[in-house]
């Protein structure tokens, strides 16, 4: 027998704050998109926000602040790259998010896809995506992307959780 709430339950009035904290309840995967901007400057951030959307077709899904400096180099990519980040790589997640490194790949081990957009050597999975639409959605730019080159390779993933980089500890 389940129990009847009496009282409404929930909170119907928030802040931003107790939003984002209820949302770091959810563990996420640690991902960086990658282009190229027109006149070839490699563009990249780290992101929690990646989606599979569709196995057919291959789409996937990620988001991005609609402030961001990024915002029109990968409004006008017709290709980017997604790098699923694998433990061990929390150095790389920090640097593709601080907004104070100006050059965020000098010194990184990337590769370059044949699609003309840089990737992270070594991560977990790599998916070159072609930019199928992007979407403006409340204070963010929604990007779906089709699949067009995968790699992937064994390995345990990095971990966002609660506002700390993490591990997954399987049952054994």
């Amino acid at each position: 027998m389940s129990a009847v709430l009496q009282a409404p339950w929930g909170q119907t009035e928030f802040e931003g704050k107790a939003l984002r904290q209820a949302l770091g309840r959810y563990p996420t995967g640690v991902a960086i998109v990658t282009t190229r901007t027109a006149d070839g400057r490699p563009v990249g951030l780290t992101i929690n926000s990646f989606a599979s959307l569709s196995l057919s077709p291959a789409l996937v899904l990620w988001s991005l602040v609609d402030r961001s400096p990024n915002l029109a180099a990968f409004q006008a990519a017709p290709h980017f790259a997604i790098s699923v980040l694998a433990q061990g790589q929390q150095g790389l997640a920090s640097r593709f998010a601080n907004p104070a490194v100006t050059d965020k790949f000098d010194q990184v081990a990337v590769l370059e896809a044949a699609e003309g957009v840089p990737v992270i050597e070594g991560a977990l999975a790599t998916l070159v995506c072609r930019t199928s639409k992007y979407v403006t959605e409340g204070d963010h730019e929604l990007f779906i992307g089709q699949v067009v080159r995968l790699d992937a390779r064994e390995g345990e993933p990095l971990v966002f959780h609660g506002g700390r980089f993490g591990a997954l500890h399987m049952a054994g």
